[in-house]
């Protein structure tokens, strides 16, 4: 009797294996068991390695220095394996730390870039299943044509061109059909995990990143407020005529679903696309600058994901200007209006040179005695660069090897400044890098422009601020004035540079020069 149960145990177990193996809706990986178990061996191993590796050798030595390079390197590995296995928020937060150039060693970032173009595809049949629970129809009764490859694939979601029963062509995208289930429960094995690995390593100090993940990842997920948000910016940047946001069709959208103008073009980050459709790279840089500093310093509601995928460049037939397409409105940062202002005033002072002030703001955003780091982080300059002062030259390959070396060395300072910090200034932090990287993609990096463009916002800012806390009118007038007197000064700045750059400039100096020789 036991021998046949036994039997009739091990064929139903059999059965079972081959039934999970073969249903292609369901994977081991979506298993809580797996996962966790996965992360918990990840972490244990990657704990192991550091306490292991670099237990015999002096601090501070070249044999320490590379080991330690090499353990960077194996475990940013092992965590790039675990989030593609794991996929959906582990991915997403995978892409984040990837975006902390400057601020991580550079073996994590290098590694973990690749993230965004690993993410995990639904299938075909998890896209109908998606669309019949949210829209209540099949694909073929919303839709003259569908695209099954995706146009692009990312942590949470999978964007697919379509052409509407009126003929109008769209852009669908839809969320992953698991991620919902298990976005709550990966964040909380990421607290868990990083409790412990605190324990074991009083330094380390990652909690702001699970806490800015609960609080974001919800936000993501919603895609009736990804929608919301670009209506919000393509109104409050209507202004800038080079800007497109796609239109929503909101009859056709859900939490889940999200229906969109299908836009096209080339990466952000692509110079040679750029150079084979005759798009000005300076131009597109200095403009991206502009929308960025007015978010930032203008209306505190920050676009906090532009890497490469979610800013396109397109010229159009018709005009012949370059536009950029702002995608993926699910993440964006609302800054305090006191936060903005001392962000507002720290940048007028690094532009400046003023390390007065920018003890005294830095100070005001949580840095405290870190504010010399800070400085560094937020500029991605060397000390030295910042109390010369940032616009008067531009980054070094020596300069970025130095701050790259001084991630690693300082990474415990970073740690617990980025704790200390407001939780505003993370995604600006993050944004940051981005957009530094595509400057530095496409060699554009610290111009002279995207610096008097920042000191623009901030006088304008600055100025609304204190017009608004006013209630005199002579002093509004002169708030009005000065402001008024600045930005003609940074326009008469930005003039002399053209000129000086500009042949004009060029036979206007040696026409001046000649004049001069000939009458001594």
């Amino acid at each position: 009797m036991a021998r046949r149960a036994l039997k009739l145990a091990s064929l139903a177990a059999a059965t079972s294996g081959i039934y999970l193996y073969g249903n292609k809706f369901l994977d081991p990986n979506d298993f809580g068991v797996v996962r966790v178990g996965r992360a918990i061996a990840t972490t244990a191993v990657i704990t192991y390695d550091y306490l292991t590796s670099l237990r015999s050798v002096p601090y501070g030595s070249e044999e320490y220095d590379f080991l330690k390079s090499q353990v960077h390197l194996r475990s940013a590995e092992r965590l790039r394996e675990l989030c593609c296995a794991n996929r959906g928020t582990f991915i997403k937060v995978g892409q984040h730390l990837g975006a902390l150039d400057y601020l991580l060693p550079e073996e994590y970032t290098r590694t973990l870039k690749v993230l965004h173009s690993q993410a995990p595809q639904s299938t075909r049949q998890e896209i109908e299943q998606v669309i019949r629970e949210d829209l209540g129809k099949e694909i073929k009764e919303l839709f003259m044509s569908f695209e099954d490859t995706p146009l692009g694939a990312a942590s949470l979601a999978q964007v697919h061109k379509a052409v509407l029963q009126d003929g109008r062509t769209v852009a669908v995208k839809i969320q992953h059909p698991k991620v919902q289930a298990q976005s709550s429960k990966d964040i909380l094995l990421m607290e868990v995990l990083l409790l412990v690995v605190k324990q074991i390593f009083p330094d380390f100090e990652f909690m702001w990143l699970v806490e800015e993940a609960k609080k974001n990842l919800p936000l993501e997920l919603d895609f009736l407020n990804e929608g919301r948000n670009a209506e919000k910016v393509a109104h409050m940047l209507r202004n800038f005529d080079f800007l497109k946001v796609p239109r929503i069709y909101w009859e056709l959208s859900t939490r889940r679903v999200l229906l969109m103008e299908f836009m096209e073009g080339g990466q952000v980050n692509d110079r040679a696309y750029m150079e084979r459709n005759g798009i000005d790279v300076n131009e597109i840089s200095r403009n991206l600058g502009k929308l960025y500093s007015e978010m930032i310093f203008v209306n505190g509601f920050v676009h906090c994901d532009p890497h490469p995928g979610n800013v396109l460049v397109k010229k159009c037939p018709a005009s012949g200007k370059a536009h950029i397409i702002l995608l993926d409105h699910g993440l964006y940062q609302v800054l305090s209006e006191s936060f903005r202002m001392d962000y507002c005033r720290l940048w007028q002072a690094l532009i400046k040179a003023d390390m007065k002030r920018v003890q005294k703001y830095s100070r005001r955003l949580g840095a405290g005695d870190l504010y010399p780091l800070f400085a560094c982080m937020l500029t991605a300059r060397s000390w030295e660069s910042v109390n010369r002062g940032i616009d008067r030259s531009p980054v070094s390959a020596s300069e970025d090897v130095e701050i790259r070396s001084n991630a690693a060395a300082y990474l415990p300072q970073i740690t617990q400044l980025l704790n200390n910090v407001p939780r505003q200034m993370l995604l600006l932090l993050k944004t940051n890098d981005l957009l530094r990287g595509i400057e530095s993609a496409l060699h554009t990096r610290a111009s002279a422009s995207s610096f008097l463009n920042m000191s623009r916002c901030c006088i304008r800012a600055v100025s609304t601020y204190q017009r608004s806390k006013s209630h005199s009118l002579y002093r509004r007038v002169q708030i009005s004035l000065t402001e008024g007197l600045s930005l003609w000064q940074i326009n008469l700045y930005e003039l002399f540079l053209w000129l000086k750059g500009s042949r004009l400039g060029n036979w206007v100096i040696a026409l001046l020069s000649w004049m001069h020789h000939s009458t001594y």
